[in-house]
């Protein structure tokens, strides 16, 4: 669950960040926009494979009760989910790299190219990883539109087993003494 909300979060930004940085103007705000997106997205790269391994390892709770058709489309939904998790930083971190940009992660730790510099790869690959970003978008929409269906409409409670769980201090009651 922390995992689920702390790469919902920095995917948003990364995502919010990403839409603004590419309309500034170069300057060095633009740059360091640019090193705060790619650390991000190696993060969000990092944090998505634990949680896929963490999924891998670990059954999910059960679902509850809707129809097939749903029960298709959420795993459908999450499937393209991870899938995207993945493939939205590599595709960066390779349009990076074939630009001739390196990934300082944090400005401290080169990273290692993802592929060589190629002006023709990373001209390619610019709209690539811009249009995996949306189609992200597009599910996270999907997905939070259907947990809100789930949470307003059915009354399911399937939002509130993603919320952390709230700690209620019992407190005893005392007998009324006359």
């Amino acid at each position: 669950m922390a995992l689920h909300w702390l790469l919902a979060l920095m995917i948003l930004a990364s995502l919010g960040v990403g839409l603004y940085m590419t309309g500034l103007p170069f300057s060095p705000q633009r740059l360091q926009l640019y090193n705060w997106h790619k650390w991000a997205g190696v993060t969000i790269l990092v944090l998505s494979a634990l949680r896929l391994l963490w999924r891998l390892t670990h059954r999910p709770p059960a679902s509850l009760p809707m129809p097939a058709w749903q029960q298709r489309a959420s795993h459908m939904a999450h499937a393209a989910l991870y899938a995207l998790f993945l493939a939205v930083p590599l595709a960066g971190w390779a349009y990076s790299s074939a630009a001739g940009f390196p990934v300082v992660l944090f400005g401290v730790l080169p990273l290692p190219d993802f592929v060589a510099p190629d002006r023709a790869l990373s001209e390619v690959l610019k709209p690539v990883h811009r249009w995996l970003a949306y189609a992200l978008a597009a599910v996270i929409v999907l997905h939070v539109a259907a947990a809100l269906k789930h949470h307003f409409v059915d009354r399911d409670g399937l939002l509130l087993r993603m919320m952390p769980a709230r700690r209620r201090v019992a407190v005893p009651m005392q007998p009324i003494r006359s």
